[in-house]
């Protein structure tokens, strides 16, 4: 999807995402941006179409700045998986200081869902306030003078999307869990499950919580090491998973792969399951394969098969 964007008062989407340390101002400095749009999504809905209409940034000791699409441009966020980013803005330049808010204003009327199990069928999607404040991306962040970077949104929509049980605002609402990070601080980690032998074993061992049908699994990333899994409902000491990544089927059922992206470094449990987690209610999932990743900058970590050989 390309999509023309012009520019009323400064590119504003492209300071706010700087990277953390000094202002790096100076009176009529200016630096250049990147931003691009990524989600890590695992759920029951085929598509999760969102319309963008205009960026907003709050510069620290200044007026809100704004620019938008000039044409809107409606994004599946559900093709954003594994790595996969939609630019938003390329090598724009802006205002070298520092920036306090980001807000992306929704054309909520162009925004939509669909579900697997309906087809093309189109489900209204409501923000609240998403045209008028729009989605809301708070701290503080920092353009350096005379330098590029590039940046990244993380747009959860695993934990996003929530059944609004008859209220008005649409079928389903959008409450953003949006998270932001620079692209030169972030790796990855990739791995593998063997879904078919975890199937398998279940349904030999007559267990009460086989495989969802249709269905391949879902790997949980969490902050830290040594942490124990649990599912997106459920919070243990404060650790709630980061992301839940899906696990994607490659060829005929032979090799079974995900791929956690845009982490910052440091030290992740990940485990696996192979039910459904509907985020509404502790549904008690059984993990597999849990174990430690260190990520480092620039690199791509990779995990041990799943399940863990003995």
């Amino acid at each position: 999807m390309k999509r023309s964007i012009k520019v009323f008062t400064i590119t504003a989407l492209a300071a706010a995402l700087a990277a953390c340390g000094g202002d790096g101002s100076s009176s009529g400095s200016t630096g250049t941006v990147s931003i691009g749009l990524t989600d890590a999504p695992a759920m029951d809905l085929s598509s999760v179409n969102v319309a963008f209409n205009a960026i907003r940034l709050k510069p620290a000791d200044g007026d809100w700045l704004e620019f938008t699409l000039e044409e809107t441009g409606v994004i599946d966020l559900l093709t954003l998986q594994g790595g996969v980013t939609e630019p938003l803005i390329a090598s724009e330049e802006v205002p070298a200081g520092n920036y306090s808010e980001i807000r992306l204003i929704v054309n909520t009327a162009e925004s939509w869902v669909t579900r697997e199990t309906q087809g093309d069928a189109r489900y209204t999607l409501g923000v609240p306030s998403g045209e008028q404040s729009g989605l809301k991306l708070k701290g503080t962040f920092t353009v350096a003078a005379d330098t590029s970077q590039s940046f990244t949104i993380d747009f959860d929509v695993r934990k996003s999307i929530v059944n609004p049980q008859g209220r008005a605002l649409g079928d389903y609402m959008l409450k953003p869990v949006l998270r932001l990070v620079n692209n030169l601080e972030v790796g990855q980690i990739e791995g593998e499950v063997d879904y078919a032998q975890i199937q398998s074993t279940r349904l030999n061992n007559d267990a009460q919580d086989t495989c969802s049908t249709g269905y391949f699994g879902a790997v949980y990333v969490f902050e830290g090491a040594g942490v124990e899994p649990v599912d997106l409902n459920v919070e243990r000491d404060g650790l709630n998973p980061l992301m839940v990544v899906p696990v994607i089927e490659q060829g005929a059922g032979s090799l079974y792969e995900w791929t956690a992206a845009f982490l910052t470094e440091g030290t992740y449990t990940v485990s696996y399951s192979c039910q459904l987690d509907d985020n509404q209610v502790d549904d008690d999932i059984q993990f597999d394969g849990t174990q430690n990743i260190t990520v480092v900058a620039g690199e791509t970590s990779v995990a041990d098969p799943i399940p863990l050989q003995p």
